[in-house]
């Protein structure tokens, strides 16, 4: 029997929402779920104080100091970087092999699975270049897998630039520069900051990469050459070695309102320039 276009269409819908709500619902009990076990041991003095005892007693202070700058570093690294590329790919340069190459390149990082990156940054920025296991290292090698990200997003945002914008910008005698960057990059930007809030969200989120280039050290990070611990990274210790479970439960807590934190305020900014770019 043939199904009529219109209850094709009900049926297609109805599955959409269908496996919408399905994954809303799981991601929402994940976060229900730590959320429940964890805010209950968030307490000022857990996120003022030291960790003593491997983490089994005190806060994550230091844990949060290490996470924002390893994370926030590495962002201040790859963003000019993705950014710069994306816009030369999409306003200075014509598709050909060099575009090619760079789109596949971008393209390969973005399929290397974390434990590579870690692989190569401990070789190549911690042990070649004699940064040992660092803030600095660390931030370097999440830059690298922020870049496909950015890369991409910010490529497909310029893209998505009316023609019609830049016709007019030349018309009124702009030059190319003044043209994607007062143009291009403002009409763009929505997209740009969703890439780079994406790629925030991985790095914080990194593990394998960050635990063998930015180490596990429990202690107050005074400089980017210092080691450091990230909050999934301790979130996993202490998990995964038993050491406490009410910790690695808060430690959760606190990196995934930290995640929608980050969202929200990156949100928020991106609104306030609009509505002033408008």
């Amino acid at each position: 029997m043939r199904l009529s276009p219109a209850t094709s269409q009900k049926i297609a819908v109805t599955g959409l929402w269908t496996l919408a709500a399905v994954t809303m619902g799981v991601l929402l009990f994940i976060i229900a779920y730590v959320l429940a076990h964890g805010l209950p041991y968030v307490t000022w003095e857990f996120l003022s104080q030291s960790p003593h005892r491997m983490g089994k007693e005190g806060g994550v202070f230091p844990i949060i100091v290490g996470t924002l700058m390893v994370a926030g570093l590495g962002v201040l690294i790859a963003a000019p970087v993705g950014v710069i590329t994306a816009v030369y790919l999409t306003e200075y340069t014509r598709e050909g092999k060099l575009t090619a190459v760079i789109r596949f390149g971008a393209d390969c990082l973005a399929g290397i699975p974390s434990i590579i990156f870690g692989l190569f940054g401990f070789v190549f920025f911690a042990i070649t270049l004699g940064l040992g296991l660092s803030i600095i290292s660390g931030a370097l090698t999440l830059a690298l897998m922020m870049l496909p990200t950015i890369i991409r997003t910010t490529e497909e945002a310029v893209k998505a630039v009316p023609r019609a914008y830049r016709e007019a910008s030349f018309g009124l005698g702009s030059t190319r520069w003044q043209m994607v960057t007062k143009v291009v990059l403002r009409s763009a930007l929505p997209g740009i900051v969703t890439g780079i809030v994406l790629s925030i969200g991985r790095s914080i989120s990194e593990t394998a990469a960050v635990m063998l280039t930015a180490g596990s050290a429990l202690g107050l990070p005074q400089s980017i050459f210092d080691p450091a611990r990230t909050l999934a990274l301790h979130f996993y210790i202490m998990s995964r070695e038993g050491i406490s479970m009410s910790k690695a439960f808060a430690t959760a807590a606190v990196l995934i309102l930290a995640i929608l934190l980050i969202n929200l305020l990156a949100y928020w900014i991106m609104r306030r320039f609009v509505a002033k770019a408008r």
